[in-house]
């Protein structure tokens, strides 16, 4: 099975890599696991030996999924040949009676997509171990006032916690990518770190669309000097210095505001 490009496909095939990220994950008897995108089944072999109550993989190659259906048939496995950006993450989540946990190599030319993805459907994730491009998991796990935050950082942080694991070479790659991975564990927060205002996704996006901006200066169309003043912020301030709890502030201001 050739990797194709228009899928972004690196197949991971390092044992010792593989073996880090099963000890990370953990998987226990009771787990409902999802695998997105398994490739050749190399991360898939280690896991359904472990035992979880079901290991649901989601591949939209039909040939790497043909493949791991004729190899695969653990009563637990379950091979949904689909696009993991479409899949109804909730639905299978109430099939299977319990929260998912999240395993996958997340394609780079979908990561971020495919991470909003999941944000719409996170009441029904438990957790995520994913490996993505090491630069966006940088911004994943980033502080403000650092370059790495933005829009990404603030828009998962009141729904998990991130924590960045290890890095991961290209060698652990076929073919290995330019660049360096890293696995990242988010672990979904029982309830949001704080009250969610419908356009909170909405003024993230806004103020970051420009991130050199000030806020009187990207926010303009939606609220003036004083109404950001108002929220406790300074005006003359840049969006990458914001805790993800003032967008909220703004989001509410905003909508006040219309």
């Amino acid at each position: 099975m050739r990797p194709r490009k228009r899928f972004g496909q690196h197949f991971l095939h390092d044992p010792a890599v593989v073996a880090r990220i099963v000890r990370a994950v953990d998987p226990q008897p009771d787990d409902h696991l999802v695998e997105i995108g398994p490739g050749r089944g190399v991360l898939t072999r280690s896991l359904l030996p472990r035992g979880p109550a079901s290991l649901d993989a989601v591949e939209i190659d039909r040939d790497l999924a043909a493949a791991l259906r004729g190899e695969l048939t653990a009563a637990n496995f379950v091979l949904h040949e689909a696009d993991a950006l479409d899949f109804d993450y909730t639905a299978l989540a109430h099939a299977r009676g319990a929260a998912l946990r999240v395993v996958g190599n997340l394609p780079y030319n979908i990561s971020t997509p495919l991470l909003f993805h999941l944000l719409a459907d996170i009441a029904a994730i438990r957790d995520l171990h994913v490996m993505l491009q090491r630069e966006v998991v940088a911004r994943i796990t980033a502080r403000p006032g650092t370059r790495e935050y933005g829009r990404l950082t603030v828009m998962l942080a009141p729904w998990v916690v991130a924590e960045r694991l290890f890095d991961i070479g290209p060698g652990a790659f076929q073919p290995p990518p330019r660049v360096w991975s890293a696995l990242v564990r988010l672990t979904v927060r029982e309830r949001p770190a704080f009250s969610i205002h419908p356009r909170f996704g909405e003024i993230v996006a806004t103020a970051f669309m420009h991130r050199r901006k000030t806020l009187r200066n990207s926010l303009q169309a939606r609220l003036g000097a004083a109404a950001i003043e108002a929220c406790g912020l300074d005006p003359g301030a840049r969006p990458e210095t914001l805790e993800p709890e003032a967008f909220n502030r703004l989001a509410a201001a905003a909508e006040a505001a219309a």
